[in-house]
This record gives structure tokens, C-alpha cells and sequence, in this order.
């Protein structure tokens, strides 16, 4: 077999929540081509994703990279936030 790395799948997508400890909801949204009439559809998809420094606050854009399980409904960690939300007070 050989030394190749193989390349984690990442996705990017909107904190929906962060009630749980150290754990983020990240809710990821593909469009994707119906295959008869050609229309674009929206598809979106709740992950939940490591986020140990607890960094993450609802409404940020992040990526998320899939990692081996960590719990039983968590399998990704978080890379980078995109953009932070913005504080309204």
C-alpha cells in the first residue's frame, strides 16, 4: 500500500447552536439538480462538530473537516471560522 494521504471531506456551513459543551451544530446547505426537470434544490443537513476551545458562537460561518468519531453523533472538527456574527446589543 502506498504513503498516500488521503484528504479529509470538508464542508462549510452556519452555527445553529452551541448549548452543548464544546460541541457546535453546523447546519450545511447543497443545492443539487433534479434529475428529470433541472431544477436546483436545496438540501441541508444538521452536523455536529468538535469545537474544543469553544471559539464558535451562533450565526458564524465556518468549515468543518470530517475526523474519526468522537462520540456517537459527533465525526467532525472545527478548522476555521469564516466569518464571525454580528453583535447586535
Amino acid at each position: 500500500m502506498s504513503d498516500a494521504k488521503v484528504l479529509a471531506r470538508t464542508a462549510s456551513g452556519v452555527v445553529v447552536s452551541t448549548k452543548m459543551e464544546k460541541t457546535i451544530s453546523v447546519l450545511v446547505e447543497r443545492r443539487i439538480k433534479h434529475p428529470l426537470y433541472g431544477k436546483y434544490i436545496k438540501q441541508s443537513k444538521k452536523i455536529h462538530a468538535d469545537d474544543p476551545s469553544e471559539q464558535c458562537r451562533e450565526g458564524d460561518i465556518v468549515t468543518i473537516e470530517e475526523t474519526r468519531p468522537i462520540s456517537k453523533t459527533k465525526a467532525w472538527k472545527l478548522t476555521s471560522v469564516d466569518r464571525k456574527a454580528m453583535v447586535i446589543e
